[in-house]
């Protein structure tokens, strides 16, 4: 009997402390993304001069195991953890003028995060996009470049995860992330949408359906669809 005491309360206590470094984790992420980043853009030099921050936040998220039984937390840290590394990748690289700049910047280059060594690569393509096949993280994961959507100035919650997504979906496709030539009836996207086509064309439906599901403004679905070039231009204040 007092054997399993012992054991409840060593959950307990684990529990408790891993629910403390998650809070603290995402605390940490939420006061350096307002303190840094500001209309979508990052200040990297003042992050370069003054690393301290966040390394302490990369360092909670090293040894940091989240479960995929509680999708909400394991996409909210892994989506913060994406684009606190691509800001790490690029201050380590400081000044630079975009991300491609750095040779395997994106596919080669590892962090520990989350009790892996990952690249940012494998953090979408796997432990995100194949796992949930969301389309919407591609409105959220910032890769450093303003062909992206833009990063917001708060760490992504749990418990708000989804109406933050679902905004910043709305955003883009309300926004930069398409062109609209009503007198040629076109639609020119953002290459993201060629490049992860299949995201965006589930269960038989087109690109403007999905862009339509988020749109203020519907497209007439007798539109063209093409798509301009990505700017690879990094996104710094």
């Amino acid at each position: 009997m007092k054997y399993r005491i012992f054991i409840i309360a060593l959950s307990l206590i684990s529990f408790n402390g891993f629910s403390q470094d998650v809070s603290n984790y995402f605390s940490k992420a939420n006061a350096f993304f307002s303190l840094n980043v500001s209309n979508g853009k990052v200040n990297y030099s003042k992050i370069n001069a003054n690393q301290e921050s966040l390394n302490e936040i990369l360092k909670l998220a090293e040894k940091m195991v989240v479960s995929k039984e509680n999708p909400q937390t394991y996409q909210a840290f892994w989506i913060n953890a994406y684009n606190l590394a691509v800001i790490k990748g690029i201050v380590d690289n400081h000044p630079m003028k975009s991300p491609l700049d750095k040779k395997g910047f994106f596919d080669t280059t590892t962090y520990k995060l989350g009790g892996k060594t990952i690249t940012l690569n494998d953090i979408e393509n796997n432990v995100l996009r194949a796992e949930f096949g969301d389309a919407r993280f591609h409105f959220v994961l910032v890769c450093g470049a303003l062909g992206c959507p833009p990063l917001i100035s708060k760490a992504y919650m749990p418990k708000t995860l989804s109406a933050q997504m679902d905004k910043q979906t709305k955003i883009a496709l309300n926004g930069s992330f398409l062109k609209i030539n009503t007198k040629k009836n076109q639609i020119e996207v953002s290459q993201i949408m060629e490049w992860y086509k299949e995201d965006f064309t589930k269960k038989g439906t087109t690109e403007i359906d999905f862009i339509n599901s988020y749109r203020t403004e519907p497209i007439p679905s007798n539109y063209k669809l093409s798509y301009f070039p990505y700017n690879w231009a990094v996104n710094a204040q």
